[in-house]
């Protein structure tokens, strides 16, 4: 094998590895790039999540609180009502007694 063919073969391989070497250096760089704008909107995503999680969780809460208190209201004007209508279809009362005689 002669001196030409030699730094012919040896040089072809360092462009090859030069070639290679950058193709990977920026796919790398390209990689991280996406990681570090999806990382940013991940955390924007969560960030807005969040807030919006808190804000119905806080909206549910006032509207259990009110059902609550309206189901509360609702079973006292029952018992009251179930109280009433027992005065009115229990025994009649005598106001007046007749005598015996």
């Amino acid at each position: 094998m002669s001196t030409e063919v030699l730094a012919i073969v040896l040089s072809a391989i360092g462009v090859v590895l030069t070639i290679t070497t950058g193709l990977f250096a920026a796919g790398a760089w390209m990689v991280r790039r996406i990681d570090d704008r999806i990382d940013a909107v991940d955390e924007k995503l969560s960030t807005r999540i969040d807030a919006v999680d808190e804000k119905l969780s806080t909206r549910i809460d006032a509207v259990d609180e009110k059902l609550s208190t309206r189901i509360d209201a609702v079973a006292a004007d029952i018992i009251e009502l179930k109280i009433s209508v027992a005065r009115l279809e229990g025994p009649p009362r005598h106001l007046l007694t007749a005598g015996k005689g």
